[in-house]
Parts: C-alpha cells; sequence; structure tokens
C-alpha cells in the first residue's frame, strides 16, 4: 500500500498565498508522476498542476502565472505554491501520485484532501 499525506490547507485572504505539500510512503519502487487536483463546491474534481518524473510540469490555464509545483524525488514529496490567491480557487486539494509500487505494479493513489477557502 502507498499513502499520501497533504498538508498546508487553510484559510487565506484574497491575493495571499499557502503552499501545500503531500509526501508518499509505503510499498514505492518509483513515482512516475505526481501532481494535485481540486473539488470546489459544486464542482468535478479537475487537474491544477501535475508533475511527471524527467518532466516539465503541467498548468490548468486557470492557475497559470500564479501557482507553481515542484517535486523532491528523493524524499517522495509534491508542493504546490500557490499565489494571488482568489475566491474561485476555494476547493479541496486533492495529492494524486502514479506510482510503480515494489511488486511492480502501476497504481494511482489519492490523499484525503486539504481544504483551502480563500475569503476575505
Amino acid at each position: 500500500q502507498v499513502q499520501l499525506v497533504e498538508s498546508g490547507g487553510g484559510l487565506v485572504q484574497p491575493g495571499g498565498s499557502l503552499r501545500l505539500s503531500c509526501a508518499a510512503s509505503g510499498n514505492i519502487f518509483t513515482i512516475v508522476a505526481m501532481g494535485w487536483y481540486r473539488q470546489g463546491p459544486g464542482k468535478e474534481r479537475e487537474l491544477v498542476a501535475g508533475i511527471r518524473s524527467g518532466g516539465s510540469p503541467n498548468y490548468a490555464d486557470s492557475v497559470k502565472g500564479r501557482f507553481t509545483i515542484s517535486r523532491d524525488n528523493a524524499k517522495n514529496t509534491v508542493h504546490l505554491q500557490m499565489n494571488t490567491l482568489k475566491p474561485e480557487d476555494t476547493a479541496v486539494y486533492y495529492c494524486n501520485a502514479e506510482v510503480i509500487t515494489t511488486n511492480y505494479n502501476k497504481m494511482q493513489y489519492w490523499g484525503k484532501g486539504t481544504l483551502v477557502t480563500v475569503s476575505s
């Protein structure tokens, strides 16, 4: 099994910043990709940002220029720096990882989510 644990959510005023972190642990041989999704009130879950091993990050159009995703491969962690936050960024943010397990199975895992609320 693989566990993803997110941290860093909270309440922030419009224009403010937050940094989300996600740590993966468990039966990991290697992590192929990590990313962040979000689900706002009454909305479907959407990709916010992702990064594959050896690849360039990709972002949703709505967050380009404001959010930055980064990975620490040695620590199996991924971070999402969110700047210039807007009320429409309010959502539960989920960490996602595409993992090759120690049994050499390719699996996808999700964290439990962390709530980000942007409000004055």
